[in-house]
């Protein structure tokens, strides 16, 4: 198992854990759950497989990703309680989730021979899809549209990945590279609470 495939999996099960806390603060069913667990980890990826062309989507080539989903989706149903203390230590893996899934979505566009902004799009929308796809189904703002250091970050790895893409060193690498860049940037929002600006009244 390689390092990005690791990160990929860590990713995932923290998107589909926030998914499963988000149903499960609306009071919503075990089936409501484990959707938004479902969608919220593979709904980026989905999207961004249909887009490219490329079907069946990677969740249905690799159902690793499925059964990850639906059993960490489960746990956090079941034992949401004792989990209580898990949810900031979440934040920090969705952070790696987001830096992971920003590099595969750009890189595996890159390997479609799409454009630089195509491609970091398509990163972009592999990490904040499922997201998106949650807070909408949960009746909340994406968090996409809020203050948070979030979306940005992942245009900014996106962009990164690009530029290393044509550079001379390895595409394992640069992925690497392109991914702890978004992680720590999303981390350091975190910690300082840093936030994009608003428009004055």
């Amino acid at each position: 198992m390689n390092i990005l495939y690791a990160l990929d999996l860590i990713g995932t099960a923290a998107f589909a854990a926030s998914g499963a806390w988000a149903g499960i603060r609306r009071r919503m069913d075990l089936f409501g759950v484990l959707v938004l667990g479902m969608v919220t980890a593979t709904g980026g990826g989905t999207l961004r497989d249909i887009l490219l062309g490329d079907t069946p989507p990677f969740c249905l080539k690799d159902e690793t990703y499925l059964y990850l989903s639906l059993a960490v989706s489960l746990a956090i149903f079941f034992f949401n309680r004792r989990l209580d203390s898990l949810r900031h230590p979440l934040l920090y893996f969705d952070a790696v989730g987001l830096g992971t899934f920003v590099v595969i979505g750009t890189g595996k566009a890159l390997e479609f021979q799409m454009g630089a902004l195509g491609a970091v799009m398509m990163g972009v929308m592999t990490a904040t899809a499922g997201g998106v796809i949650r807070d909408v189904l949960s009746n909340q703002v994406p968090l996409i549209l809020r203050r948070e250091v979030y979306a940005s970050a992942c245009l900014a790895g996106g962009v990164l990945l690009v530029l290393l893409h044509s550079s001379p060193l390895p595409a394992p690498m640069a992925a690497l590279v392109a991914a702890l860049a978004v992680i720590a940037l999303r981390l350091l929002a975190i910690r300082h609470d840093w936030a994009l600006p608003r428009a004055k009244d």
